[in-house]
């Protein structure tokens, strides 16, 4: 096994995660930082899941690579546990995030009216 591959697919797989909730949950944080339309957040979300499949697919094949590639000398002090455990925290960040947003109530809630107030149309 080649650690140094088999870590930098890993490091391609944990950048497509990050990249995979920040367009899955915040694309709208983003958008409004930005001010961009509705149809530039939907961009972000195309393009940034579209990337994080790209990305993360090239990772995985790069690990898979190193897993059957023979092992060198300089692979020795390579430790690949911190990054596995770091893509399972994101993992878990992931269904937690998305567990909540099940539970999230909607921003499009009507407002009442109050004595006096009109509907300007």
């Amino acid at each position: 096994m080649r650690k140094r591959t088999v870590r930098n697919g890993m490091r391609l797989v944990m950048a497509a995660l990050i990249l995979i909730i920040v367009a899955s949950f915040y694309h709208g944080i983003l958008s409004e930082m930005f001010s961009l339309t509705l149809a530039a957040e939907s961009r972000i979300y195309r393009l940034g899941i579209f990337w994080a499949a790209a990305i993360g697919g090239y990772g995985v094949v790069l690990a898979a690579f190193g897993l059957v590639l023979p092992h060198e000398k300089r692979d020795e002090s390579v430790r690949i546990l911190p990054l596995f455990i770091l893509i399972s925290g994101l993992v878990m960040l992931f269904f937690y995030l998305l567990a909540a947003s099940f539970d999230a109530p909607t921003d499009f809630e009507q407002k009442r009216l109050r004595p006096g107030e009109t509907i300007t149309i």
